[in-house]
């Protein structure tokens, strides 16, 4: 039997411009409103990241993360 889904959290959230208009065409392209995008997202964090490439990836966003909040 496939889980009910609930909605049970809002939250404000921050994004950059770029990442906003990638959760939007992910969105679109998946038949997807942004906030069951990222639920879906995130409760399939662990096969839907590339564990070769993530702390890369990680380490250079939050590098540039002070520059990007001006």
């Amino acid at each position: 039997m496939p889980k009910r889904f609930r909605l049970t959290r809002r939250f404000p959230v921050a994004m950059t411009e770029d990442g906003y208009r990638r959760l939007k065409k992910f969105a679109a392209e998946a038949g997807l409103d942004e906030g069951e995008a990222l639920s879906f997202l995130f409760e399939n964090f662990d096969s839907v990241i590339n564990d070769d490439t993530f702390a890369h990836r990680l380490r250079l966003f939050n590098s540039e993360l002070d520059a990007r909040k001006r």
